[in-house]
């Protein structure tokens, strides 16, 4: 079989979005008889039926479909190899990927400190995604829920969880709560919202939000809202990663400067628990 081409895969991902040759035509650029030979050319190339087209509508056989994922993985790959190689050629600032509401404490003192290059920042709930794309290039991960296929880690700190709660809510001045008594809120949510940690602490003030995050989320608490320590649920364990195939000297100093932080840090609120 003839290798692929790239324009291939962006036809066939079009139409398979779109069910419909006319406005993936349309949201390509080009004519529909260009497009509906190119994709019938498609099959043919691999020997496997991808679509099937009636007058009326156009479906994804049940290889389309797999074809269609392998497909939207492939043209992300490509475009994370174009970004690696374009931020190799051109080292820009590094760029950390951060959970709202994680290690905040342990963020700010590095970005105070003059020991390693200052990072510029992407809140996501999918570090270890970024790295993968190619839009961060460290990231500050969880290493009991996030994904570390692939990366290399360095373990930094362990965050206890804590449940944000309004200053006036009921359980606000307990010492420790459960999340069967979270569970009882209307506003509760178990796993934190993918918004910035400004936006979670508002919500939580205005009684629309209750959410667990790490402990270090304390130190950005506003007057209206209270940590409360969740007594059930485990400590995580905060590492920073990076791309095993990644090379850059700011990495490793990045890494360095986390690292003798932790250790200066490890009796204060910035670390809950110093990482072994």
């Amino acid at each position: 079989m003839d290798q692929l081409e790239t324009r291939e895969l962006v036809y066939f991902v079009a139409v398979a979005e779109e069910l419909h040759f006319s406005r993936a035509a349309e949201r390509l650029g080009i004519a529909q008889p260009p497009l509906s030979r190119a994709v019938s050319r498609l099959e043919r190339r691999i020997g496997v039926r991808l679509l099937e087209r009636t007058s009326r509508r156009v479906e994804l056989t049940a290889a389309g479909l797999v074809f269609l994922d392998e497909c939207r993985a492939l043209l992300r790959g490509l475009d994370a190899a174009v970004r690696r190689t374009q931020r190799t050629a051109r080292p820009a600032r590094l760029v950390l990927a951060v959970r709202p509401g994680t290690g905040s404490g342990l963020l700010a003192q590095v970005l105070r400190s003059q020991d390693a290059a200052e990072p510029d920042l992407v809140f996501t709930h999918d570090g270890a995604g970024a790295l993968r794309d190619a839009t961060a290039d460290i990231a500050l991960l969880c290493t009991d829920s996030d994904d570390l296929t692939g990366l290399l880690t360095t373990e930094v700190a362990r965050a206890h969880p804590v449940a944000l709660v309004p200053r006036d809510h009921p359980l606000a001045d307990r010492a420790v709560v459960t999340t069967a008594e979270l569970r009882q809120d209307p506003a509760f949510q178990e796993q934190c919202p993918p918004m910035g940690l400004d936006e979670i602490l508002d919500r939580v003030a205005l009684g629309r939000l209750v959410t667990v995050v790490g402990s270090a989320a304390a130190d950005c608490l506003t007057r209206q809202v209270t940590a409360v320590p969740v007594a059930d649920l485990p400590t995580t364990t905060l590492a920073l990663g990076w791309l095993a195939q990644t090379s850059r000297p700011e990495i490793a100093s990045f890494a360095r400067t986390v690292q003798r932080i932790t250790a200066d840090h490890a009796d204060t609120r910035l670390l809950t628990e110093p990482a072994p």
